[in-house]
């Protein structure tokens, strides 16, 4: 018998167990953004009954609980990016390159006294932002020619716009906080909120990719076979 070594015409059959995991995968890198702020406030108050708010988020590194709770959501979320493929290789790539930045967050910490550790850190903390800002700005925002623009896919797209020039504007504010603002910087955290902010804005432009929100209900049937 002559073995079959046709393809599949229909991509969307081909990868449709790759597609269903989209939204699972989607969910959970979101919510790792969004919850990971609350998390340092309540590690730092199981491990020092303390609600005390450090300079910055990477600050809570050496913080016992709240430290572990940060470098153990930095390596799921650099699984969770490495298993996403999405709908095009550039989705892959950019995915992959999250989740060097986001292992090198956690690898290097700003709380080190090595200088080039330090500086490592912010590098790559500016790179997984920076891959954030891409997936929110282009890549989520993109939509297939075969298909047409629903009014609720237009309203994710305004989401993920809003959210990426949340986090350009966070991100920026950061070294203007520091540099510019040092004593407020100081008594208001304000490296903290903006960060935190910027957090919660990536975590929604994933969680609304997903369709918690605005979801079309020809996408629904697809994501109930999950």
């Amino acid at each position: 018998m002559r073995k079959d070594t046709s393809k599949p015409t229909d991509s969307h059959d081909k990868n449709k167990y790759q597609i269903i995991s989209y939204y699972t995968l989607r969910k959970l890198i979101g919510s790792a953004g969004i919850f990971l702020p609350s998390l340092m406030v309540i590690g730092q108050l199981i491990n020092e009954s303390s609600m005390k708010i450090e300079f910055s988020i990477s600050d809570y590194y050496d913080e016992g609980i709240a430290g572990d709770i940060l470098v153990g959501i930095l390596f799921a979320l650099g699984f969770f990016l490495f298993s996403y493929k999405g709908p095009e290789r550039i989705d892959s790539r950019a995915a992959n390159v999250g989740c060097v930045a986001a292992l090198g967050v956690a690898l290097f910490p700003t709380t080190s006294p090595v200088n080039w550790v330090h500086i490592m850190h912010f590098v790559f903390a500016l790179l997984l932002f920076g891959v954030f800002i891409f997936f929110s700005l282009v890549l989520f925002r993109k939509t297939d020619p075969s298909k047409r623009i629903t009014k609720k896919k237009e309203n994710r797209n305004k989401a993920y716009l809003v959210c990426g020039i949340i986090m350009i504007v966070c991100i920026a504010g950061v070294p203007i906080s520091i540099f510019l603002l040092p004593e407020a910087s100081e008594k208001y955290n304000l490296v903290f909120w903006l960060e935190a902010i910027s957090l919660e804005a990536f975590g929604f432009s994933w969680i609304t990719k997903a369709e918690v929100l605005w979801q079309d209900s020809e996408n629904l049937a697809e994501k109930k076979r999950v």
